[in-house]
């Protein structure tokens, strides 16, 4: 669960405080959590041998399950609306690597000034040979190459900050914010955290499934470290100045190396979800009715706002059902009658706390975005 969104998080802090700072913590707990009870949805315990045996592989396959007679056809409505989801969140994940890809170009070239427009139509360039991709390999390869730029862009930020230890103050963070940021901030600070969609299939390739729970705990617990160190550090060291890309806050001097290895980040990143997507299109969706790189023309280039308001809006919409309520009420409906009272209680108090969250974080994302318009 990292990724060039943790670049927001910062950001995400500044406007949620303390709160923020126990949200992070709090999230990579309840997302490992909601993450072992989606894949425990996969397996069915057989009465008679007393085995558990893998009856399903997707997320797909889960929401068939659940809504197996609870009307007629119903299931397949289910499976659509799983599918869409996935595509919404995939496809906004597209966008805002877009988003951070023009806005970088646009700093990068700062001296010729060129238009927005220019900037994003040049990003669409450099993305045009995802509509070649028909295999995994270069995806993995892609995306290899954007985990050492990654580490890479994160190393300098926190020896710049490091850099400035002399300049810090914890009154940068306050107890006191406003409560339309706070909710914008978790979500933004959820989507950091969605892995969800990918995990049944990680789950099937694993050749020793049984280190799938352990596997995930270390994942988000080294994940929450990172970014919570991450997002600290450079709160403490810009404060309130905090920008929506924390790299816009570097000096000069570094930043153009530093928004090079982003550009690169940020357009190596765009493979894996635009090929998720395009599988997901091909394959559930559409059946292979159609040739397989028509969906590939799905490029989103729409014009966005802001990047923060962006995301935190996908992580209130997809980003908290995929995550927080959906495997959790798949988790009560298919084990309702192995779980322990603790175990119903957790799942349930997830479950409300994904349903307020996802309903506060659009209706205040939305009302951001009109209010920038």
């Amino acid at each position: 669960p990292l990724g060039i969104f943790v670049l927001g998080l910062p950001f995400a802090l500044v406007q949620s405080g303390y709160m923020g700072l126990m949200v992070l913590v709090l999230s990579a707990w309840v997302c490992n959590h909601t993450g072992r009870r989606l894949v425990a949805c996969l397996y069915e315990e057989e009465l008679r041998a007393s085995l558990v045996s893998r009856v399903r592989h997707s997320y797909q396959d889960i929401m068939d399950a659940c809504c197996k007679g609870l009307w007629p056809n119903w299931s397949v409505v289910g499976g659509w609306m799983i599918n869409i989801a996935q595509v919404i969140e995939l496809l906004m994940t597209c966008t805002l690597y877009l988003l951070v890809s023009t806005t970088l170009l646009c700093d990068s070239l700062s001296a010729v000034a060129p238009p927005r427009s220019a900037c994003s139509l040049m990003s669409l360039m450099f993305l045009l040979p995802c509509l070649l991709l028909t295999d995994l390999r270069p995806v993995s390869m892609l995306s290899l190459l954007c985990s050492l730029a990654h580490i890479l862009i994160s190393l300098l930020v926190i020896l710049y900050c490091l850099s400035c230890a002399s300049n810090w103050s914890w009154s940068f963070l306050s107890l006191s914010v406003d409560p339309e940021d706070f909710i914008v901030s978790v979500g933004v600070i959820i989507f950091s955290y969605t892995s969800q969609i990918f995990l049944p299939a990680l789950e099937g390739s694993m050749e020793n499934r049984r280190q799938f729970d352990t596997m995930l705990g270390w994942t988000h617990g080294v994940a929450c470290i990172m970014k919570t160190t991450f997002s600290l550090l450079a709160v403490l060291t810009w404060g309130p100045e905090t920008s929506e890309v924390i790299t816009d806050n570097l000096p000069p001097n570094l930043r153009p190396v530093v928004n090079l290895c982003l550009l690169a980040k940020a357009l190596l990143s765009y493979p894996l979800p635009f090929y998720s997507a395009a599988e997901i299109l091909q394959t559930c969706l559409l059946r292979g009715e159609i040739d397989r790189n028509l969906p590939r023309l799905l490029l989103p280039a729409i014009p966005v706002p802001r990047f923060s308001l962006l995301m935190g809006l996908t992580g209130s919409v997809t980003g908290a059902a995929m995550t927080l309520i959906l495997p959790c009420l798949f988790h009560l409906k298919l084990q309702w009658g192995r779980l322990t009272v603790q175990d119903r209680l957790i799942d349930m108090s997830i479950l409300s706390l994904g349903v307020v969250c996802s309903v506060a974080g659009v209706v205040c994302s939305v009302k951001r975005m009109l209010g920038d318009l």
